[in-house]
């Protein structure tokens, strides 16, 4: 569990890490509303490393802005390993930044279901090699209240960029 003075912390560590490294990240996030990126831009210094923050919560806005397929929203949902790798891709595509991360879940009260529970993300983090992307995801299953699964999830995606910094 994460809370607001912790993902401040990791924020900070990111920009500093990505700073170092010479090294930009974009976000494209669904259920955090946007909250990644305020989070690293929360931080002074984050214009040096931070491209882009793109919010696509409804799956038009997964399919205009990040170009995540249609057939890939249908057969998989939105709360999708296939659909955050295709975000994070985009994103990374989008801005030209080093690093994207992804993030789409069911935060809650409502919208679960047996198979994707509320608490249930999914993140992907593309990192750019070259002309291509190395892509990994993960799936996470986070208990609280909507913030709290919210917070959580932010606090995951920023530590996994972190991660991901050569």
């Amino acid at each position: 569990m994460a809370d607001h003075e912790s993902i401040l912390q990791l924020s900070e560590a990111l920009v500093s890490e990505l700073a170092a490294s010479g090294k930009t990240v974009s976000t494209a996030e669904s259920c955090t509303g946007g909250w990644v990126a305020k989070a690293i831009t929360d931080v002074d210094g984050s214009s040096t490393v931070f491209a882009y923050g793109l919010v696509s919560y409804s799956n038009g806005a997964k399919e205009s802005l990040l170009g995540v397929q249609p057939k890939t929203l249908y057969e998989n949902g939105a709360v999708s390993e296939a659909v955050v790798r295709e975000m994070a891709e985009g994103a990374l595509h989008l801005s030209g930044a080093d690093i994207a991360v992804a993030v789409s879940g069911i935060a809650g009260p409502t919208g679960g279901s047996e198979d994707k529970p509320v608490g249930t993300v999914w993140f992907a983090w593309a990192v750019r090699d070259g002309a291509d992307a190395n892509t990994d995801t993960s799936c996470e299953h986070f208990t609280g209240d909507r913030e709290l699964v919210r917070e959580s999830t932010v606090a995951h995606a920023i530590q996994g960029v972190r991660e991901r910094i050569v």
